[in-house]
């Protein structure tokens, strides 16, 4: 039984007592000879005068039943007065944290804090919510209602407005992509003149499609045109109907793509284009006034990071649970393209932001100023690793 259900017990049998002892103080003079006089008066002082009523016939069992079991009855109060103020203790000595995240399977660790009950062992109560796009945890962020939220760099634009959200932990550093395409395309030059599906503009498929035609030799805004089709099952879609030729896809849709008859042309995660695909983000404000339940919450990210590499059925059977995944085939690829990406010292490296602000300042020239280690905190994974905890993790 939990310590919630525990005390809503106590509650119970401590508002169940109250009303015997009401009943006793109907007739004083029995309290008296009873003996139980020193119960009801605690009672009174703590839970106030009461006026609880019965007849004569109830009063008299009564009297008759506390005449039998006074003893043992003080010790019932007793006992119950103890539990609910250990309990009352217990609840109150529990830190609250409120997480959200978005997206899909490079929120495992979070997915693995949540069933391992990392948080929990530290003493934190965390509350752990999805939510549908990263703008709604970002606003509920900014809004007060939550204190932690899982997703890319794109939401530290709105340090950029004058926020105080910074990145404190990187969970993928990078694009844990792949560019999909006919079989017959063999090297990125012959997608020049081709149509592409990317997700809409401004997203990290958007970002991501674009950083890698860039780096290969290909100008996005002039060899090829690409086109908003959605991410996941919808490019998938357009990939099959022949709305597109090309198309950025995560696991476990390319092996899907595979099955249709396209192909992986690039594994744009081996790039290692520096880019926070996904990270852990917070406000200074909260830095400030929360820093120890923080500091708990980095160095269980840090740890479920590590039960990912190092429990892979474990991994398997949580990646399952939350992404509904159930071929074979295509849980082993997701957890094989997140687990030899995903940092052992999850730094939120400035060069990560670097490369978004460099993407937006081609639109955007004032963002040009800005610099990337104003939206980052390294402390806390530094205090990790100074510890030897990340060390400790693993036997190094």
């Amino acid at each position: 039984m939990n310590s919630g259900k525990r005390l809503n017990l106590s509650i119970r049998l401590g508002g169940r007592l109250l009303e015997r002892a009401a009943v006793v103080r109907e007739r004083s003079d029995w309290t008296e000879d009873s003996g139980h006089g020193e119960l009801v008066e605690p009672l009174e002082r703590f839970y106030g005068p009461s006026a609880v009523t019965s007849s004569d016939v109830r009063v008299h069992y009564r009297l008759r039943m506390e005449r039998m079991n006074g003893r043992r009855n003080r010790w019932v109060v007793l006992f119950i007065f103890i539990s609910l103020a250990a309990q009352c203790r217990i609840a109150s000595a529990e830190e609250k944290l409120r997480i959200a995240w978005a997206g899909g399977s490079s929120n495992a660790p979070i997915w693995i804090i949540q069933e391992k009950g990392l948080l929990k062992k530290q003493g934190v109560d965390a509350e752990i919510i999805r939510v549908s796009a990263s703008t709604v945890a970002l606003q509920a962020m900014l809004a007060g209602e939550l204190d932690v939220i899982s997703t890319s760099v794109i939401s530290l634009v709105s340090r950029l407005v004058g926020a105080d959200v910074v990145m404190i932990l990187a969970i993928m550093p990078t694009f844990p992509a792949h560019l999909v395409a006919q079989k017959n395309v063999t090297e990125v030059r012959q997608l020049k003149g081709k149509l592409g599906g990317v997700g809409r503009p401004g997203t990290t498929a958007e970002i991501g499609m674009r950083l890698t035609l860039s780096r290969l030799g290909l100008d996005p805004n002039v060899d090829v045109k690409l086109v908003s089709v959605g991410i996941g099952a919808e490019a998938l879609a357009a990939l099959a109907k022949g709305i597109v030729q090309f198309g950025i896809q995560v696991d476990p849709f390319v092996r899907e793509a595979e099955k249709l008859g396209f192909k992986s042309l690039i594994d744009i995660g081996s790039m290692n284009i520096p880019f926070h695909w996904n990270g852990v983000l917070t406000r200074e404000i909260s830095i400030r006034s929360k820093r120890p339940l923080i500091a708990k919450l980095v160095r269980a990210m840090t740890e479920a990071i590590h039960l990912f590499k190092s429990d892979r059925e474990g991994t398997l059977k949580i990646i399952s649970k939350y992404t509904q995944i159930t071929d074979a085939d295509s849980l082993d690829r997701t957890y094989q393209t997140n687990v030899k990406l995903l940092p052992e010292a999850p730094f939120p490296a400035p060069e990560g932001v670097k490369t978004f602000l460099d993407y937006m300042a081609t639109s955007r020239p004032d963002v040009a100023k800005a610099n990337p280690k104003d939206f980052v905190d390294m402390s806390f994974v530094q205090e990790a690793q100074a510890s030897g905890f990340i060390r400790q993790l693993y036997r190094r």
